[in-house]
């Protein structure tokens, strides 16, 4: 029968095998240089499986990602797609998309922009760079382990069966078998025939060290490439950002006010609510109070020939005027004092560049300096 011989192979082959291993039988020692050149090949192979893999992780350190990735690889074939969210772009999206939220057009929000497109830009490289390492690096070592070290390593399997092979036909026919000459002679044959067949395989992997190091000077220009353009990047970002540093300290920023509950339209606890008055009530009666208190302002100032005694006080911070009859005036300035209104409202003047300016100003914005003649100040601020 055809599959007698290939049976009776097999059977001396597992022979061998046991008889070296349990019975101590000793086969036939291959050379120095094939034992060194076996080293090697093994480690290459070991070399390429953790480069491949660990330069992977590198570049997608995600491994949930990096799972998904390959399910869906394997879904559609060998089509490439880019859904591995790199971190650089997934902090640059966050960014822009709390930017956009301010909706105001201040130096920090566009801080924030010029920071999330920059990341984003970072992002787009690394994907940049992905495709090189690929294609440069990762391409070349894939084809190097399914090829030539699959080609060896098939070499290196053959030999061992043919020599086990061997070395049994040889042990049986020194114990007394029936073994012809050209039995053995076919054996020896196939025996040197894998032999030169896996020296020359392992001789032609370990000489190609020109192209394997061209590889990792593929891997080493394309980081050098990425990192650079990243700086690039990142020093023109640095140098935004200091503008707008810069542009942001030479802003006046305004300083907060304290305010009453009474100008928040929010009642006075001991009111009750059947008594409480509407905001669109309270907001009417503010508005005719500080008329009618700018109609006193304007009527006592325009007296001609009255000479008027006043005090002083000094801004504590910002007033801008919003009704008829108030005097806005800015942090620092000293301004007069004709009258108090109420506890409230003073009324007084300025010194401008258009001469003097009257009107009525509140109480808690100023501290007064020098209190008004015949008068007891009831602020605050003013004592």
């Amino acid at each position: 029968m055809a599959f007698l011989p290939g049976l009776k192979k097999q059977l001396n082959k597992a022979n061998q095998f046991m008889s070296e291993k349990i019975g101590g039988v000793e086969g036939t020692k291959l050379n120095e240089e094939f034992m060194e050149m076996e080293r090697k090949t093994d480690l290459t192979a070991e070399l390429v499986e953790e480069l491949v893999t660990k330069t992977k992780e590198y570049l997608q350190p995600n491994p949930a990602t990096r799972s998904k990735m390959m399910l869906n690889a394997k879904v559609a074939q060998n089509t490439r797609t880019r859904n591995y969210a790199q971190p650089e772009g997934m902090l640059g999206e966050t960014i822009l998309r709390i930017a956009h939220r301010f909706g105001e057009d201040s130096p920090y929000v566009r801080s924030l922009m010029e920071t999330g497109e920059s990341f984003k830009q970072m992002a787009e490289i690394k994907y940049a760079l992905e495709d090189d390492v690929r294609q440069d690096f990762l391409d070349p070592l894939t084809q190097l382990q399914t090829k030539d070290l699959r080609e060896v390593l098939f070499h290196r399997k053959k030999l061992q069966g043919r020599r086990l092979d061997f070395d049994c036909k040889k042990r049986r026919r020194a114990n007394g078998a029936n073994i012809v000459d050209d039995e053995m002679k076919i054996a020896e044959e196939k025996f040197e025939e894998s032999f030169n067949a896996a020296s020359q395989g392992m001789h032609n992997l370990l000489q190609n060290d020109v192209e394997q190091i061209s590889q990792l000077v593929a891997l080493v220009e394309a980081l050098r490439d990425y990192y650079k353009s990243c700086g690039s990047i990142l020093e023109g970002l640095a140098d935004k950002l200091g503008a707008l540093r810069d542009e942001s300290a030479g802003r006046q920023h305004s300083q907060y006010v304290p305010k009453k509950l009474t100008e928040l339209n929010i009642g006075s606890v001991t009111e009750s609510d059947d008594t409480a008055p509407s905001n669109h009530v309270d907001q009417t009666k503010t508005s005719d109070q500080v008329s009618e208190k700018a109609d006193q302002a304007s009527d006592a100032s325009g007296k001609e020939g009255e000479a008027r005694k006043c005090g002083y006080c000094v801004a504590l911070y910002d007033f801008q005027a919003e009704n008829a009859g108030e005097l806005g005036f800015k942090e620092g300035q000293t301004l007069k004092l004709f009258d108090q209104i109420d506890e409230n409202w003073y009324e007084g003047a300025l010194e401008g560049p258009d001469g003097e300016q009257s009107g009525i100003f509140p109480t808690n914005y100023v501290r007064v300096t020098q209190a008004i003649p015949n008068q007891k100040t009831t602020s605050a601020n003013g004592n």
